[in-house]
């Protein structure tokens, strides 16, 4: 018996044998058996898509005479990389979710060749099939990738005979294959699709809710300023400075949609201070209404947007309900590194007093919750102290750098 390389590796020269698929006579084809298994396929896709997967499985035993087969789902990271056995039938089943590497299998030579691939009792190669006591005669392996470019895994179908499998075999294979790659494609564009869709909601309500704070806070500067200037020349002064602030703070909330350049703040407490200097002092000489306090951290330009966006609708809500809507109202904001957690502690005092917290929770604590949960992993708590609201959030601290 000849030997080849098999990754720097002696292996016997049978091991792979694809070329018998082209020696041996193909058996009778079934055109309208293997019309309906595509028809079943989309059908699969249409109704119910997490069941095609497996349904292709079914149908690539049924169709090839096998006694087993699953799919070998690619898994890039760590690298080199794994093979997860899914959808397994017949009598590997039990296998179900098992691991083989990348770089040591016949579904990675498989995605090597990028072609159909007959294997000879690959156990006698790799020690990890006769470990687990399978005995494999022959694997017919095709390839399988999501529209052709996007490598999904392989396909492999197991009998228990030597000399079954033909090139009838491979091509029924290979057409399963493709209509299940192409099907996929079409599904994950569909799921991206209403994904965007879903966003854009989410995207149009919250600006319009963002257009409704604005004018909010532009009202209370204005009520405040005519308050506490001296003469319009004064007052228009003040306002000018707030809504420059204003429209500085907002514009660290905006969507981010990168052109490779970002050279906003990065410093956490610079990036408060900007978030809340339109609700600063309202009289001149009048004392912060905000003590900004915590250990020095650096901001990625992902996270600048979301903390940003957190405490610009924390301040929103203090200047439209709660401790600015006073004259003398205060806010602490204090942060410190606990476990892996940053914690932020947003206190007010000075407003007016709460009676009770409120029994609906509006879209601004919906944006709120979404986005300490959802974008950073983290943890909000509202306290609805008589003295004045006092917030709790804590976020990784791996995900303020991202």
């Amino acid at each position: 018996m000849g030997s080849l390389s098999v990754l720097g590796f002696d292996a016997p020269g049978d091991l792979y044998i694809t070329s018998e698929l082209d020696r041996r006579p193909a058996r009778d084809a079934d055109p309208l058996r293997e019309k309906l298994a595509l028809q079943d396929l989309a059908a699969k896709m249409a109704d119910n898509p997490e069941e095609m997967l497996p349904r292709f499985v079914d149908l690539a035993m049924e169709l090839t005479g096998g006694i087993s087969a699953g799919l070998s789902l690619y898994e890039e990271n760590p690298s080199p990389g794994v093979f997860r056995w899914r959808y397994l039938r017949g009598a590997l089943a039990p296998f179900e979710n098992a691991t083989t590497p990348r770089n040591f299998s016949p579904c990675g030579i498989t995605l090597d060749q990028n072609k159909p691939v007959l294997s000879h009792h690959p156990e006698r190669f790799y020690n990890w099939i006769s470990d687990a006591h399978i005995e494999v005669p022959e694997v017919l392996l095709v390839p399988l990738y999501i529209g052709g470019d996007e490598p999904l895994g392989t396909l492999w179908i197991v009998s228990d005979k030597e000399g079954h499998f033909d090139k009838g075999h491979a091509r029924v294979a290979t057409e399963l294959a493709s209509f299940a790659g192409t099907a996929l494609r079409m599904l994950r564009a569909e799921q991206a699709l209403q994904k965007a869709l879903a966003e854009q909601e989410t995207l149009t309500r919250e600006m319009g809710h963002r257009i409704r704070n604005l004018f909010a806070i532009a009202e209370g500067m204005v009520r405040i300023t005519a308050r506490t200037a001296e003469n319009k020349e004064d007052m228009a002064k003040m306002l000018t400075g707030r809504f420059h602030a204003l429209a500085s703070a907002h514009g660290l909330v905006r969507r981010s949609f990168s052109t490779g350049e970002d050279n906003r703040i990065t410093d956490l407490c610079t990036l408060l201070q900007t978030v809340v200097e339109p609700h600063e002092g309202v009289r001149h000489g009048a004392p912060s209404r905000f003590s900004i306090s915590g250990p020095a951290i650096s901001c990625g330009p992902h996270a600048i947007n979301g903390i940003a966006l957190i405490f610009h609708e924390l301040a929103t809500n203090a200047a439209k309900y709660g401790a600015l809507q006073a004259d003398d109202g205060h806010v602490t904001i204090a942060w410190d590194k606990v476990a892996d957690d940053m914690v932020f502690r947003w206190v007010e005092k000075g407003g007016p007093e709460i009676v009770s917290a409120p029994q609906v929770s509006g879209f601004g604590s919906k944006l709120l919750q979404d986005t300490v949960l959802r974008q950073f992993g983290g943890q909000f708590d509202h306290n609805w102290q008589p003295a004045g609201l006092a917030v709790t959030i804590s976020l990784p601290v791996n995900s303020l750098s991202a």
